[in-house]
C-alpha cells in the first residue's frame, strides 16, 4: 500500500509505481485495452474515440452507470490518460532493463476521498500486475483497516479550531445515508442518541432532527447550554457520503482530541465494526499531538 499524496495546482494527486518484469508494449496492452482492463480496472470501460463510458458491475457498492469520461492522450507504448467523471487518471511507462516502470496519478476533486482512492487504486495496481503475470489474484476481503491507514497517514482525519467551535470533515465511502443515519441514531430521535456525543461531553435537549441529514443538540457546561453540537450528512452520487461535525464554543487540544476519536469510532461503525470501551490512551495520544502542532 506505497501511494504517495501530493498536492498541485491546489488539487490533489495520488501517486503510485509498480514494477512489471514485462515489455512496455505489453504492459500497454494491459493498460489500454478494454478487453484487458477489465481484469484489474473497476468499471467496464468502452472507448468510441475520444468518448469513454464506465459501468460499475452490479454488486458494486456505488452507482451501476460510472459515468462519462475523455480520452487526453494516448501516446503508444508511453503514456495514456484519461478523464473519468472529474478525476484524471494517468498511465506513465518507462522501459527499464528488466522490463518497466509503471508510473500512476490520480488528479481527485475531492481530497477526503483519497483515504479510500488510495487503497482502491493500489487494489487495481496489485491485480494489473497480476493480470500481466498470468497469477491469479485475490481481492483484499479487509478493507476499514487500509482505509484508515491512509486517511491518518495523509492526515484526513484531522480537526479544526474555528473561532466559532471546533470542526471535523469526514468521508465515509459509499454508506447510503438512511445507513449512516441509522448508525448514529440507533433508532432514537426523540432524545440525544448516545453515538452522538462521546464521554466527555454533558448533551442538554435535542434543537432540531431532519433525518437522516441533520442531527443537533445544545450541549451543557455547569448544567447551562454552552452551544450546540451539529451533525450534518451529505451524499452526492459518484462520490460518495460525508459528515461534518461542529461543536459550537469549543476549543482547544481536549476538545479535538475527544471529538477526533469519537469520529474514528464512528467511521468505524459505519463500516460494520463496533468498538469499545472509550480507548482513554488514545485520547491522551492525540491531546499531546494537537497541544503539539
Amino acid at each position: 500500500m506505497d501511494a504517495e499524496l501530493r498536492m498541485i495546482e491546489g488539487k490533489p494527486v495520488l501517486r503510485f509505481e509498480r514494477r512489471l518484469r514485462h515489455s512496455p508494449e505489453k504492459v500497454w496492452r494491459v493498460v489500454t485495452d478494454p478487453s484487458e482492463m477489465k481484469h484489474w480496472f473497476p468499471a467496464e470501460v468502452t472507448i468510441d474515440g475520444r468518448r469513454m463510458r464506465f459501468t460499475f458491475p452490479a454488486e458494486a457498492p456505488v452507482d451501476a452507470d460510472g459515468g462519462e469520461g475523455e480520452l487526453l492522450e494516448s501516446d503508444p507504448p508511453r503514456v495514456f490518460a484519461f478523464r473519468w467523471i472529474n478525476d484524471v487518471l494517468r498511465f506513465e511507462i518507462l522501459p527499464r532493463e528488466d522490463g518497466c516502470l509503471l508510473v500512476f496519478t490520480a488528479v481527485v476533486t475531492n481530497r477526503l476521498s483519497v483515504g479510500r482512492d488510495a487503497p482502491g487504486w493500489a487494489t487495481c495496481l496489485d491485480a494489473l500486475v497480476a493480470h500481466a503475470d498470468g497469477t491469479k489474484f485475490e481481492p483484499p476481503t479487509e478493507w476499514l483497516s487500509r482505509i484508515e491507514h491512509y486517511v491518518a497517514e495523509f492526515g484526513l482525519d484531522e480537526g479544526t479550531d474555528e473561532p466559532e467551535g471546533v470542526k471535523f470533515v469526514r468521508d465515509l465511502v459509499w454508506k447510503p445515508l438512511d445507513e449512516v443515519w441509522q448508525v448514529l441514531t440507533e433508532g432514537t430521535e426523540d432524545a440525544v442518541p448516545v453515538r452522538a456525543a462521546h464521554p466527555g461531553l454533558t448533551p442538554g435537549k435535542l434543537t432540531k432532527v431532519e433525518a437522516p441529514r441533520l442531527l443537533e443538540y445544545e450541549w451543557l457546561q455547569d448544567g447551562e447550554p454552552k452551544g450546540v453540537v451539529r451533525w450534518e450528512f451529505d451524499h452526492v452520487p459518484l462520490q460518495g457520503t460525508t459528515v461534518t461535525l461542529f461543536q459550537e464554543n469549543a476549543h482547544g487540544p481536549e476538545a479535538l482530541a475527544a471529538w477526533h476519536v469519537h469520529m474514528e469510532l464512528f467511521f468505524a461503525a459505519t463500516q460494520g465494526e463496533i468498538r469499545g470501551p472509550w480507548p482513554k490512551e488514545r485520547e491522551e495520544e492525540l491531546t499531546k499531538r494537537y497541544t503539539e502542532r
